[in-house]
Parts: C-alpha cells; sequence; structure tokens
C-alpha cells in the first residue's frame, strides 16, 4: 500500500508541475527566459491552431494543477483530470495528425502520468469511494417506468 501511495504522489507531483508550468507558458505564450525549447507559438502555428488557443489552455490549466493536488473537491478533481487527459490525448493527436512522430513521446508519456496518478488515487480522494467500500452500493432507481 505505501508503495502505491508513493507511486500516486511521484505521478502526482509530476502531472501537476508540468500542467501548472504548461499554462503558465501558454498564458505567457512562452515569452519568458525560464524555459528552453521550440517556442510554444512556433509549436501552435504548426499544428494550425490559433493563438489564442494557448489563452484558453492557460486559464484552465492552473486551477486543474492546483485541484489535482489540493485535498477535498473530489468531483472537481475528476473535472480536473479529465481536462487533463483531454488536453494531452489532443496534443497527442494533433502531431499524429500533422506527421510530427518525434513530438508524440513527450505528451504520451505525460498522458501516461496523468492516467496512472489518477489510478492510483488514495481512496479518500476518489468521488463515492464510501459507497463502494460499504458493499452496499447499487445504483438509484429509475423514475422512468421501464
Amino acid at each position: 500500500m505505501k508503495l502505491k501511495t508513493t507511486f500516486y504522489w511521484i505521478t502526482t507531483a509530476l502531472i501537476a508541475l508540468e500542467t501548472f508550468a504548461g499554462g503558465y507558458i501558454d498564458l505567457t505564450q512562452g515569452r519568458t527566459s525560464v524555459f528552453s525549447g521550440p517556442h510554444v507559438t512556433d509549436i501552435l502555428n504548426s499544428l494550425g491552431y490559433p493563438l489564442y488557443v494557448l489563452t484558453i489552455l492557460g486559464v484552465w490549466k492552473i486551477p486543474g494543477a492546483i485541484t489535482i493536488v489540493a485535498p477535498g473537491f473530489l468531483r472537481l478533481k475528476e473535472w480536473a483530470y479529465a481536462g487533463i487527459v483531454f488536453d494531452l490525448s489532443a496534443a497527442v493527436a494533433s502531431h499524429a495528425f500533422c506527421g510530427h512522430r518525434q513530438e508524440l513521446v513527450a505528451p504520451t508519456v505525460l498522458l501516461s502520468l496523468a492516467l496512472a496518478s489518477w489510478a492510483l488515487r488514495p481512496a479518500h480522494r476518489i468521488l463515492g469511494a464510501h459507497l463502494l467500500s460499504a458493499g452496499g452500493w447499487t445504483p438509484a432507481p429509475s423514475s422512468h417506468p421501464a
């Protein structure tokens, strides 16, 4: 159990840091000397996306990164994980469709980290876990006639 918790926090810390830094880079459109590498606007242009997409992504990435490490907010955590998975899977698909084979590695690894973080969550960080652990959970009866 301790190993699972350790792996959870490692994957969660890595994906939260990457998402937070990515949000910052997106919001500043890479106009910072802190990060090196290809300019984020060049990458976005090569994929055919307009630059305002960076603002939209950046606005959502920062609170998403904070949410997955913060205690509580279980439903919001599910949405944050979903957003991170959508973002990274869209990055993989975009690079694949544009033929950028070398660019597939980073978002694929990050997507794997996000999925691992989600899958390794402790029970107290899973929405509805108390219902499943009690063993008595059954779906709510349907209000629609059969």
